[in-house]
């Protein structure tokens, strides 16, 4: 597959950003034949139901912009059949894989034995070309989750799909309608050529740079004196302000249920009634603005997990995280569900209406967003810490004086949620694999993100979240672990506290201890962090518990803490969940024991 850096000749820009009509068919692939698959209507995909599941592992070709190209799919399908499962029954999953490669399935937020977990070289040797691996075990929990392979690249190249699990208890909600909204990113260039290029020039694929346009409103907005101050801070530390998004339109095409935005996807309703839509990020390396023009939307459910409600206008969904709304349509009209990519590069798109074929306004795109200095950790004007060579090499450091960065009481608690002083950094971080360290952060739950701010809709932030019922663990941590997300940009390398995952040791977790992980973006990237096999329990500036994930976004120039209790044993994945940041080394193993 040969690299290009704009669409092929032969794809127009509109194809490639909006896709086929088609919605990227797979090509040539036979009918499926097994008794548990349940087609529902015209705009779902298969749903498999019960507590035995037969799912392949094939390789199968797709075309979603007028190119064919090599898919990773399950049964043949992009995305992955809807997996429903009930709260409290044993599930038993075959996994077989037919492609020529070793393989993985990682259930994505479920609570389960390490075993069962998924991660290759953690909790098992992975599924070689030909074998059959079978995952069992107690479904403990209920709501909205996904799953998705943990091997190479194949989650960019396909394999990834929804996951319900119906509770014991009825809902705290009722609806009349239930769908599930998957976001994704696809590339027709290979995934390990998308690494080679990141790693080459890590702005390959941004297209949205200042320009002197841009340069002449901002001094009829700030005065030239600040406009040209300010384009030589960002220019002396060889950054840009819209350095928002790796990966980009420029070879991305977004889908919603695996359908481009000339496909449309389509959702039925009857006006009046109440539709829950359960959307789940299973993109790669894209965050997504969600709105839906003409309709409130009000969160019910966060990473699975039931929160009081809030109305809102529009949310940002990180990496791997899911959000359950519902909505209610009282008019005999179409409604567009509006996916815009972080830096406006393009868009996903899909369609609530009455009837198949209805289309409604596609809003435009809004301005691309800027960064600021507070979003890189600094005060206006303050470069210092800014050590944009990465030549500060710690030679002779041993790595292993600090595999978890234990620094009991060593970051300050944001009570109000304001700008703190970071008064620690790691020995590590000031190495080759770290060019940033941010001297001033804050814990700004409210804050609706770079893009978002003052758009005149009701965004969702992390302060409205709560999830009903409180925390899981009562305790409070006795041991403190502070982590700072790291990078350079010039190498594209990604770690913990300047450590990359090759040179890092395990972090310990004490089977039974309550902990508290201090997270600080260092960084100008989001970086949505996951931690396999124990819930992640967000806390309010002030250290009360806010809301329980398994995946939290931290924005740049942001510090976030959240509670976990070690009652998993065994060896867990940790890591970023941009794809290619997880392979540039922002990974790390937890073993509780």
């Amino acid at each position: 597959m040969k690299p290009f850096k704009n669409p092929p000749a032969n794809v127009s820009r509109r194809r490639f950003v909006e896709g086929l009509a088609a919605g990227g068919a797979l090509i040539g692939v036979g009918l499926w034949q097994n008794p548990a698959w349940a087609l529902t209507s015209p705009t779902q995909a298969t749903e498999l139901s019960g507590t035995d599941f037969a799912l392949d592992l094939v390789e199968s070709p797709v075309n979603f912009t007028g190119t064919s190209r090599m898919a990773t799919t399950v049964n043949g399908q992009i995305p992955a059949p809807l997996l429903r499962w009930r709260e409290g029954d044993r599930v038993t999953l075959r996994v077989t894989n037919r492609m020529s490669v070793s393989s993985s399935i990682h259930w994505h937020g479920i609570i389960l034995p390490t075993a069962m977990d998924g991660v290759p070289g953690l909790s098992f040797n992975g599924i070689a070309p030909g074998e059959t691996y079978v995952y069992q075990f107690d479904v403990r929990q209920s709501g909205t989750f996904w799953y998705h392979s943990h091997s190479g690249f194949q989650e960019q190249t396909g394999l990834y799909g929804p996951i319900v699990i119906e509770p014991r208890e009825p809902a705290p909600f009722t609806y009349d309608r239930d769908y599930v909204v998957m976001l994704s990113d696809w590339t027709d260039e290979d995934p390990k050529q998308v690494f080679k290029h990141l790693k080459q020039m890590s702005d390959y694929y941004n297209y949205v740079k200042p320009t002197v346009g841009d340069l002449i409103k901002d001094a009829k907005q700030d005065g030239w004196a600040n406009a040209l101050s300010t384009r030589a801070m960002w220019d002396e530390m060889r950054m840009s302000p819209r350095d928002l998004s790796d990966v980009s339109g420029a070879t991305y095409t977004f889908l919603t249920n695996g359908i481009t935005p000339a496909g449309n996807w389509t959702g039925l309703f009857k006006p009046g009634e109440k539709i829950r839509l359960r959307f789940i990020n299973g993109s790669s390396m894209t965050y997504f603005d969600v709105r839906i023009p003409g309709l409130q939307m009000t969160v019910v459910a966060a990473d699975g997990q039931y929160v009081n409600p809030v109305s809102i206008d529009e949310f940002r969904i990180g990496v791997a995280e899911t959000y359950d709304v519902i909505v209610e349509p009282t008019e005999d009209r179409a409604y567009t569900i509006f996916s815009q990519a972080l830096d406006r590069s393009g868009y996903a798109l899909a369609t609530l209406a009455p009837r198949i074929g209805m289309h409604a306004e596609i809003p435009k795109l809004d301005p691309v967003p800027t960064l600021d200095m507070a979003d890189m950790g600094m005060a206006m004007g303050d470069m210092a810490g800014m050590d944009m060579t990465g030549s500060n090499d710690m030679q002779g450091m041993d790595m292993k004086d600090m595999p978890g960065m234990d620094m009991s009481a060593t970051s300050k608690p944001d009570t109000e949620g304001g700008d703190v002083p970071v008064d620690h950094h790691a020995a590590t971080e000031f190495g080759p694999s770290n060019s940033m360290r941010a001297e001033q952060v804050s814990t700004r739950l409210d804050d609706p993100g770079v893009g978002l701010r003052d758009n005149e809709r009701r965004v969702l932030t992390y302060a409205d979240l709560h999830t009903i019922g409180g925390a899981l663990d009562p305790r409070n941590p006795t041991r403190e672990i502070l982590l700072h997300l790291t990078g350079n940009m010039d190498k594209y390398m990604w770690s913990f506290n300047g450590v990359p995952y090759s040179q890092a040791e395990p972090i310990l977790f004490h089977f039974g201890e309550r902990l508290r992980i201090v997270l600080i973006n260092d960084t100008m990237m989001h970086h949505p962090i996951h931690l396999h096999g124990m819930w992640s329990e967000l806390e309010s500036p002030d250290g009360k518990f806010q809301v329980r994930k398994h995946t939290i976004t931290v924005a740049p120039g942001h510090r976030v803490s959240y509670r976990v209790t070690a009652d998993a044993r065994g060896n867990w994945a940790y890591h970023c969940h941009m794809l290619y940041h997880m392979e540039g080394g922002m990974f790390r193993t937890v073993v509780v024991a």
